[in-house]
Protein backbone atom coordinates (compact mmCIF):
# COMPACT_ATOMS: atom_id res chain seq x y z
CA UNK A 1 0.00 0.00 0.00
CA UNK A 2 2.49 2.23 1.24
CA UNK A 3 4.41 1.73 -2.59
CA UNK A 4 0.99 2.23 -4.40
CA UNK A 5 1.06 5.91 -2.41
CA UNK A 6 4.52 6.61 -3.23
CA UNK A 7 3.91 5.87 -6.90
CA UNK A 8 1.25 8.57 -6.71
CA UNK A 9 3.41 11.39 -6.32
CA UNK A 10 2.53 14.26 -3.74
CA UNK A 11 -1.02 14.90 -5.38
CA UNK A 12 -2.06 11.51 -3.21
CA UNK A 13 -1.21 13.29 -0.01
CA UNK A 14 -4.05 15.53 -0.35
CA UNK A 15 -6.43 13.10 -1.46
CA UNK A 16 -5.20 11.32 1.85
CA UNK A 17 -6.41 13.55 3.98
CA UNK A 18 -9.56 14.28 2.04
CA UNK A 19 -10.44 10.42 2.34
CA UNK A 20 -9.79 11.01 6.44
CA UNK A 21 -11.79 13.92 6.55
CA UNK A 22 -14.65 12.50 4.42
CA UNK A 23 -14.42 9.34 6.70
CA UNK A 24 -14.71 11.51 9.96
CA UNK A 25 -17.22 13.64 8.47
CA UNK A 26 -19.65 10.96 7.67
CA UNK A 27 -18.92 8.74 11.09
CA UNK A 28 -19.82 11.71 13.42
CA UNK A 29 -23.18 13.14 11.17
CA UNK A 30 -24.10 9.46 11.40
CA UNK A 31 -24.27 9.23 14.85
CA UNK A 32 -25.52 12.80 15.74
CA UNK A 33 -28.46 12.35 13.29
CA UNK A 34 -29.68 9.17 14.64
CA UNK A 35 -33.21 9.76 14.06
CA UNK A 36 -33.76 8.91 18.35
CA UNK A 37 -30.92 11.41 19.07
CA UNK A 38 -32.43 14.44 17.35
CA UNK A 39 -36.62 12.73 17.50
CA UNK A 40 -36.23 11.11 20.74
CA UNK A 41 -40.05 9.11 20.32
CA UNK A 42 -41.70 9.66 24.07
CA UNK A 43 -40.50 13.62 24.21
CA UNK A 44 -43.43 15.68 23.09
CA UNK A 45 -45.85 12.77 25.31
CA UNK A 46 -43.42 14.08 27.88
CA UNK A 47 -44.22 17.50 27.39
CA UNK A 48 -48.01 17.79 27.10
CA UNK A 49 -47.87 15.68 30.50
CA UNK A 50 -46.05 18.91 32.07
CA UNK A 51 -48.12 21.48 30.25
CA UNK A 52 -51.57 19.49 31.05
CA UNK A 53 -50.71 18.84 34.73
CA UNK A 54 -49.25 22.62 34.84
CA UNK A 55 -45.89 21.10 35.78
CA UNK A 56 -43.90 23.36 33.50
CA UNK A 57 -41.33 25.74 35.17
CA UNK A 58 -37.95 27.06 33.78
CA UNK A 59 -36.49 23.83 34.58
CA UNK A 60 -38.45 21.47 32.94
CA UNK A 61 -37.83 24.25 29.90
CA UNK A 62 -33.95 24.36 30.23
CA UNK A 63 -34.19 20.39 30.54
CA UNK A 64 -35.89 19.98 27.40
CA UNK A 65 -33.77 22.56 25.34
CA UNK A 66 -31.09 20.70 26.23
CA UNK A 67 -32.31 17.43 25.80
CA UNK A 68 -32.43 17.10 21.83
CA UNK A 69 -32.53 19.12 18.98
CA UNK A 70 -36.52 18.88 19.12
CA UNK A 71 -36.42 19.45 22.36
CA UNK A 72 -34.78 23.16 21.31
CA UNK A 73 -37.19 23.63 19.34
CA UNK A 74 -40.34 22.79 21.34
CA UNK A 75 -38.41 24.70 24.24
CA UNK A 76 -38.80 28.05 22.14
CA UNK A 77 -42.75 27.42 22.08
CA UNK A 78 -42.76 26.74 25.24
CA UNK A 79 -41.28 29.37 27.10
CA UNK A 80 -43.24 31.77 25.02
CA UNK A 81 -46.68 29.98 25.24
CA UNK A 82 -48.26 32.90 26.87
CA UNK A 83 -47.51 35.38 23.82
CA UNK A 84 -49.50 35.69 20.95
CA UNK A 85 -49.30 32.95 18.33
CA UNK A 86 -47.53 35.01 15.61
CA UNK A 87 -44.94 35.83 18.30
CA UNK A 88 -44.94 32.36 19.86
CA UNK A 89 -44.18 30.77 15.97
CA UNK A 90 -41.43 33.56 15.48
CA UNK A 91 -39.78 32.26 18.19
CA UNK A 92 -40.15 28.62 17.25
CA UNK A 93 -38.70 29.59 13.36
CA UNK A 94 -35.93 31.57 14.45
CA UNK A 95 -34.84 28.60 17.06
CA UNK A 96 -35.51 26.20 14.24
CA UNK A 97 -33.10 27.88 11.90
CA UNK A 98 -30.34 27.15 14.38
CA UNK A 99 -31.02 23.81 14.87
CA UNK A 100 -30.95 23.05 10.86
CA UNK A 101 -27.58 24.75 10.87
CA UNK A 102 -26.42 22.56 13.48
CA UNK A 103 -28.05 19.30 11.51
CA UNK A 104 -26.53 20.45 8.37
CA UNK A 105 -22.67 20.61 9.75
CA UNK A 106 -19.58 19.86 8.14
CA UNK A 107 -22.28 18.90 4.98
CA UNK A 108 -20.68 21.53 2.97
CA UNK A 109 -17.14 20.43 3.71
CA UNK A 110 -18.08 16.69 2.67
CA UNK A 111 -19.55 17.55 -0.61
CA UNK A 112 -16.62 19.83 -1.18
CA UNK A 113 -14.38 16.91 -0.74
CA UNK A 114 -16.63 15.00 -3.34
CA UNK A 115 -16.67 17.61 -5.78
CA UNK A 116 -12.74 18.27 -5.39
CA UNK A 117 -11.34 14.87 -4.89
CA UNK A 118 -11.83 13.66 -9.15
CA UNK A 119 -10.17 16.95 -9.63
CA UNK A 120 -7.49 16.34 -7.51
CA UNK A 121 -7.10 12.88 -9.79
CA UNK A 122 -7.41 14.14 -12.81
CA UNK A 123 -4.45 16.96 -11.80
CA UNK A 124 -2.23 13.52 -11.10
CA UNK A 125 -3.52 12.05 -14.60
CA UNK A 126 -2.16 15.72 -16.18
CA UNK A 127 0.96 15.59 -14.27
CA UNK A 128 1.65 11.89 -15.13
CA UNK A 129 0.90 12.35 -18.56
CA UNK A 130 3.38 15.64 -19.03
CA UNK A 131 5.83 13.31 -17.00
CA UNK A 132 5.26 10.57 -19.76
CA UNK A 133 5.63 12.89 -22.75
CA UNK A 134 8.62 14.06 -21.15
CA UNK A 135 10.51 11.08 -20.94
CA UNK A 136 9.40 10.48 -24.61
CA UNK A 137 11.01 13.59 -25.82
CA UNK A 138 14.29 12.65 -23.95
CA UNK A 139 14.55 9.08 -24.49
CA UNK A 140 12.19 7.98 -26.90
CA UNK A 141 8.93 5.49 -27.17
CA UNK A 142 12.08 2.31 -26.83
CA UNK A 143 12.31 1.99 -23.27
CA UNK A 144 9.24 1.56 -21.88
CA UNK A 145 10.24 1.36 -18.16
CA UNK A 146 10.92 4.96 -18.76
CA UNK A 147 7.54 5.38 -19.05
CA UNK A 148 5.89 3.34 -16.79
CA UNK A 149 6.44 6.13 -13.42
CA UNK A 150 4.12 8.76 -15.24
CA UNK A 151 1.70 6.57 -16.89
CA UNK A 152 1.50 4.51 -12.72
CA UNK A 153 1.50 7.69 -11.58
CA UNK A 154 -1.66 9.09 -13.67
CA UNK A 155 -3.59 5.70 -13.26
CA UNK A 156 -2.89 5.43 -9.61
CA UNK A 157 -3.83 9.21 -8.93
CA UNK A 158 -6.99 8.83 -10.62
CA UNK A 159 -8.35 5.55 -9.38
CA UNK A 160 -7.81 7.64 -5.52
CA UNK A 161 -9.33 10.75 -6.66
CA UNK A 162 -12.61 8.42 -7.39
CA UNK A 163 -11.99 5.99 -4.46
CA UNK A 164 -12.55 9.10 -2.24
CA UNK A 165 -15.13 10.86 -4.45
CA UNK A 166 -17.64 7.88 -5.12
CA UNK A 167 -18.24 7.18 -1.38
CA UNK A 168 -18.19 10.87 -0.03
CA UNK A 169 -21.09 11.77 -2.54
CA UNK A 170 -22.97 9.01 -1.57
CA UNK A 171 -22.82 9.73 1.72
CA UNK A 172 -23.44 13.21 0.90
CA UNK A 173 -26.79 12.42 -0.68
CA UNK A 174 -27.74 10.14 1.73
CA UNK A 175 -26.89 13.03 4.85
CA UNK A 176 -28.66 15.51 3.41
CA UNK A 177 -31.85 13.20 2.72
CA UNK A 178 -32.05 12.50 6.40
CA UNK A 179 -31.67 15.68 7.43
CA UNK A 180 -34.37 16.47 5.49
CA UNK A 181 -36.55 13.83 6.49
CA UNK A 182 -35.89 14.91 10.25
CA UNK A 183 -36.51 18.43 9.27
CA UNK A 184 -40.05 17.85 8.08
CA UNK A 185 -40.68 15.77 10.96
CA UNK A 186 -39.45 18.60 13.54
CA UNK A 187 -41.84 21.18 11.28
CA UNK A 188 -44.84 18.70 12.09
CA UNK A 189 -43.75 18.78 15.55
CA UNK A 190 -43.57 22.48 16.13
CA UNK A 191 -46.16 23.37 14.42
CA UNK A 192 -48.72 21.07 16.21
CA UNK A 193 -47.31 22.37 19.17
CA UNK A 194 -47.88 25.98 18.59
CA UNK A 195 -51.57 25.61 17.69
CA UNK A 196 -52.51 23.14 20.85
CA UNK A 197 -50.98 26.21 22.84
CA UNK A 198 -52.74 28.76 21.35
CA UNK A 199 -55.94 26.54 21.08
CA UNK A 200 -55.47 25.96 24.83
CA UNK A 201 -54.80 29.76 25.58
CA UNK A 202 -57.65 30.78 23.75
CA UNK A 203 -60.00 27.98 25.65
CA UNK A 204 -57.74 29.40 29.43
CA UNK A 205 -59.20 33.00 28.23
CA UNK A 206 -62.43 32.41 27.48
CA UNK A 207 -63.03 30.30 30.92
CA UNK A 208 -61.83 33.12 32.90
CA UNK A 209 -64.10 35.22 30.92
CA UNK A 210 -66.81 32.75 31.65
CA UNK A 211 -65.99 32.77 35.29
CA UNK A 212 -65.79 37.01 35.60
CA UNK A 213 -69.15 36.87 33.63
CA UNK A 214 -70.45 34.79 36.24
CA UNK A 215 -69.16 36.54 39.16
Amino acid sequence: MLEIVRSGGWLMLPIIACSVIAAAIILERLWTLQRRRVLPPDLTRQVWEWVSHNELDREHIRKLQESSPLGEILAAGLAHRSRDREIMKEKVEDTGRHVVHELERYLNTLGTIAAVSPLLGLLGTVIGMVKVFAAITAHGVGDPAVLAGGISEALITTAAGLSVAIPSLIAYRYLRGRVDGLVVQMEKEAITLVEALSRKQYLDTLGRRREAARA
